[in-house]
């Protein structure tokens, strides 16, 4: 399985770290080594010294797929999650600064959570979905599906039009604004409207 994750699909979080409007989806990958152990801790990687959440709306897929279209995306997943795509913003904005990829910064051992998953007809809207991010019981992300720049159907046309999608893999559907360091002691929750998805503990 793999992690297909998408950057820069919230406006306001766009804006924060002063980067460009995509015209298209951006999309990296995490291999499966990034997902964080269930019940483990985060610990900081010693290469960083401002690693920051990111917490996003997750969709797994439950059938092979390639050049999908969109009308027919929503066969593709039947259940929504909550995660965290974990970076190493020191790492990541040098490497941005020498043009040269991410996943060091994006894609280390542990730098993929996910939380439960719950079926999508618990839902009634997966485009007005709100979700959040919890730092020692504060709010520091706060999002809603509505904010996106490209809706979970349109990415999943997108990405399979490159990648065939596979039983089992997940995407990370992009992170609203709010983004912040985690330093050890941090305890994180995520929430979609009153569900906690996730619970854990920064090291």
């Amino acid at each position: 399985m793999k992690l297909i994750c998408i950057g820069r699909n919230y406006t306001k979080h766009i804006e924060e770290l002063k980067n460009e409007k995509p015209t298209d989806p951006v999309v990296f990958l995490k291999p499966d080594t990034a997902i964080l152990l269930k019940k483990q801790p985060f610990f900081i990687p010693d290469f960083s010294i401002d690693v920051h959440h990111e917490v996003e709306v997750l969709v797994k897929i439950n059938r092979v797929g390639k050049h999908i279209d969109k009308k027919f995306a929503h066969k593709y997943y039947n259940e929504i999650g909550l995660g965290i795509d974990f970076t190493a913003r020191d790492l990541q904005a040098q490497l941005k600064e020498k043009g040269l990829p991410w996943e060091k910064a994006k894609a280390f051992d542990g730098a993929a959570v996910i939380g439960k998953w719950l079926p999508k007809e618990q839902f009634s809207d997966l485009n007005n979905l709100s979700f959040s991010l919890q730092k020692n019981d504060e709010v520091v992300q706060d999002g809603n599906t509505s904010h996106m720049l490209w809706k979970i159907d349109e990415l999943i046309e997108y990405v399979s039009k490159y990648f065939t999608l596979k039983i089992g893999d997940i995407i990370f559907t992009g992170t609203p604004a709010g983004v912040g360091k985690v330093v050890a002691n941090d305890r994180l929750k995520g929430y979609i409207e009153d569900n906690e998805m996730f619970s854990i503990t920064v090291k």
